[in-house]
């Protein structure tokens, strides 16, 4: 897999424009043009580098999930540095909006360097993208406008506070229509929840045969090809849960079952749900039950 250290080899081997600052490329398009666009296929690549894209025309298909959406009203689509990239030359599409990418260490020294690690939707991958309404786009291409300018003003001691500024506006912008897009969205959210539920039930049906142990977040959102950071912000919209947090409730569930069964130790019961440390098991049932593994047996244990 290739990776790229600099901003500047990335948009070599993408063969896009050289960018005017090492940290920092601001491409955009005129109303009567379109933006330069990359090579068509590549392997697997990573870099250091954070992306943030408006794709406002697109021929061809492309799906969310399983569900093909217009993305004509504008995907806004954020990659953080070594996520990995990957695509071919069977979608053909033609794109405007506006495409900034910066380095990592633009951020050192500013606030945003820790703030930005906070916006989970950088996790997201690309089927999961922010589909704007005619009027976000115009709030969001004012705020790239004012970046813009900045980028090829000469610069001074003020240019990059202002950028990051400008930065840090355009990222609290795209949180608050990610808000909506969930609420627009309960439906599919609904069905999101069903599924994992589904997963769920399916691993620890194959548990006995297979002897495997508690499912990660990232193996349950693997099968349902969306990603960990996505899957538990939907499930935490949807029901204020995250994903960790029904795994948990998942298994004292089935504990509270196994736990009537009098043949059964604790240690037993543990290991049948995947726990590798009994105690750990323990801990967390009196948790989320508000009484340990034994105490619950004895006072629902059937007389």
């Amino acid at each position: 897999m290739k990776h790229f250290e600099t901003l500047s080899s990335y948009f070599n081997y993408m063969q896009l424009p050289s960018p005017e600052h090492p940290l920092l490329s601001v491409l955009t398009a005129g109303a009567n043009n379109f933006l330069p666009c990359p090579i068509d296929h590549s392997p697997p690549i990573t870099n250091n580098c954070y992306s943030i894209s408006l794709k406002k025309i697109i021929k061809g298909h492309l799906n969310y999930g399983r569900t093909k959406y217009d993305f004509t009203n504008g995907a806004l689509i954020c990659i953080a540095p070594r996520q990995v990239l990957q695509w071919d030359n069977s979608v053909i599409f033609e794109q405007k909006g506006f495409s900034i990418n910066f380095h990592e260490d633009f951020l050192n020294g500013t606030e945003l360097a820790q703030q930005i690690k906070k916006y989970s939707f950088f996790s997201y991958t690309v089927n999961e993208a922010l589909h704007l309404s005619p009027k976000e786009e115009k709030q969001i291409e004012s705020i790239v406008e004012h970046i813009e300018i900045e980028y090829h003003n000469n610069p001074d001691a003020f240019s990059k506070d202002i950028i990051i500024s400008h930065l840090s506006t355009l990222l609290k912008y795209t949180n608050r229509f990610y808000e909506r897009q969930f609420l627009n969205r309960k439906e599919m959210s609904h069905d999101l929840l069903k599924i994992f539920n589904q997963q769920l039930e399916a691993h620890f049906e194959l548990k006995p045969q297979q002897n495997i142990g508690i499912p990660s977040i990232e193996q349950l959102a693997n099968k349902m090809l969306v990603s960990q950071r996505y899957l538990s912000d939907t499930l935490k919209k949807e029901t204020g849960k995250t994903a960790s947090e029904h795994i948990q409730l998942y298994l004292i569930n089935a504990a509270k079952n196994i736990l009537l069964k009098p043949n059964k130790t604790i240690a037993e019961v543990a290991y049948e749900l995947g726990f590798e440390y009994p105690q750990y098991f323990s801990r967390l049932f009196k948790k989320k039950a508000g009484l340990s593994p034994t105490a619950y047996r004895e006072k629902y244990k059937m007389n």
